[in-house]
């Protein structure tokens, strides 16, 4: 059974830096292209940086320059280095992956983790 396992969120001052991870967990599991969402209350889940296998990124604007989504081939698992961070980056943030798993390629999301900028 693979699941998403993420960790690093936490609370942080405005202009801190977090960096989440996203790990897929299960009998051989491999990440291939993964995506980093957010909700905050009282709004939408929004897409905030794209991983493709191919190696390609793209982020929403409003995160453009801070923020960096990578991978890690050896530890099967996916970053988001958050930097510069704002008080309107608070939100519980989701990784959406595909994985290959015992012949199989399916999509999973992760359980979220909270991020809390604040002063």
């Amino acid at each position: 059974q693979v699941q998403l396992v993420e960790s690093g969120g936490g609370l942080v001052q405005p202009g801190g830096s977090l960096r989440l991870s996203c790990a897929a967990s299960g009998s051989s599991a491999l990440i291939y292209g993964a995506d980093w969402y957010r909700q905050a209350p009282g709004k939408q889940r929004e897409l905030v940086a794209r991983l493709t296998r191919g190696g390609t990124t793209t982020y929403v604007d409003s995160v453009k320059g801070r923020f960096t989504i990578s991978r890690d081939n050896a530890k099967n698992t996916v970053h988001l280095q958050m930097n510069s961070l704002k008080p309107e980056d608070t939100a519980v943030y989701y990784c959406n992956a595909d994985v290959f798993s015992d012949t199989s390629l399916r999509n999973y999301w992760g359980q979220g983790t909270q991020v809390t900028v604040s002063s």
